[in-house]
């Protein structure tokens, strides 16, 4: 199983970035793909998940600010994080369940002016 998180960057308080997430195979399809960040001194927080069928859900901190979607011709899932706050500063990594193992993505910075 291989996870490769990409897209951050630096980018200025208010403005928008899409995170992607490639993963081997289908496996997009037959597991869900959750979103985790690790702010600098904080441990690792969920922030939101696609489900297999494609359904969604969010940590309450970012709902209605952070987008989940997934394109599953290219085995990809996307994080889109709008109005961004320094807060949302931090790694982003993706990671889901095969067989009953959690695998993790390498993590993407994302780094938020103010």
């Amino acid at each position: 199983v291989q996870l490769q998180a990409s897209g951050g960057g630096f980018v200025q308080a208010g403005g928008s970035l899409k995170l992607s997430c490639a993963a081997s195979g289908s496996l997009i399809t037959v597991n869900g793909v959750a979103w985790y960040r690790q702010a600098p001194g904080n441990q690792r927080e969920w922030v939101g998940t696609i489900a297999s069928s494609g359904m969604t859900n969010y940590a309450d901190s970012v709902e209605g600010r952070f987008v989940i979607s997934r394109d599953v011709a290219a085995n990809t899932a996307y994080l889109e994080i709008n109005s961004l706050k320094s807060d949302d500063t931090g790694v982003y990594t993706c990671s889901l369940i095969y067989r009953s193992v959690r695998y993790w993505g390498q993590g993407t910075q994302v780094t938020v002016s103010s």
